[in-house]
């Protein structure tokens, strides 16, 4: 969005008679443009950020608890038709239910709330429900927290709704691009929770790096723009206490 922001004022700028500005802006804008069509610029900058919390090498015998954070449901499209809708998150979903039945005693716990202007009344909790429900955990006494709109407000409101203790153990649910903006929170909210990494966008090797379309590779760029833009806003706001945060212990 930015770059086409770019390309249009410079457009702009040329249109106004301020071509040596306005050539500079389209220069810029187009150059990156055929950067990211040629090059896996979007694979360079999330890798880093899916592998900083590997998955778990082996999964503890058991847990207190499953969390997974919302992202995944489409609440708009879910009211317009009346049945669950997710979007390129999903694995969060289905890998919470994987986990759920692995775990059958650990509480189970979805948390997301709606920051839509559009059926603003319609959560992603409410929409997980009915998923959830229809995937076999109708019988299980999953916890769905509704008010939550970030990932900031998931943990907040999430500790004051468990109130975890020290010896417990915890999963974390999230995609592998998310997982280190929403640790670095845990860790500043002094809550140790071990981290599930789901729904990667990138992998290892030069035809992984160089897959998917001009549009695909944009997303990518995008995608990765978002979670360090969002690592430093934490950061700066004290709501982290490392810009880049990693596993510890």
């Amino acid at each position: 969005m930015l770059l086409l922001l770019l390309a249009c004022l410079g457009l702009l700028l040329v249109i106004g008679q301020r071509r040596r500005a306005g050539i500079a802006c389209l220069s810029v804008a187009l150059g990156a443009y055929a950067a990211i069509a040629f090059l896996p610029l979007g694979a360079w900058l999330l890798a880093p950020i899916e592998n900083r919390f590997p998955q778990p090498q082996a999964l503890p015998p058991s847990v207190t608890g499953i969390i997974v954070l919302g992202g995944a449901v489409e609440t708009a499209l879910s009211a317009a038709h009346g049945m669950p809708a997710l979007n390129a998150a999903a694995e969060r979903m289905t890998s919470f239910v994987t986990l759920a039945r692995r775990y059958p005693q650990a509480k189970l716990v979805f948390t997301g709330g709606n920051g839509e202007l559009v059926h603003a009344d319609l959560t992603e909790a409410d929409v997980a429900k009915q998923l959830f429900d229809g995937l076999g955990l109708a019988d299980r006494n999953v916890i769905y927290e509704h008010r939550s709109r970030t990932t900031y407000e998931n943990v907040r409101d999430l500790k004051a709704l468990l109130k975890p203790q020290p010896s417990e153990t915890w999963l974390l649910i999230t995609s592998a691009w998310h997982m280190p903006r929403a640790m670095g929170l845990f860790q500043q909210a002094d809550w140790p929770v071990l981290a599930y990494p789901v729904g990667y966008k990138t992998g290892p090797g030069l035809v992984l790096a160089f897959r998917g379309s001009f549009p695909d590779r944009l997303e990518l760029v995008d995608l990765a723009a978002h979670e360090w833009l969002g690592l430093t806003a934490y950061w700066l706001l004290g709501r982290t206490s490392a810009l880049f945060p990693a596993p510890q212990g």
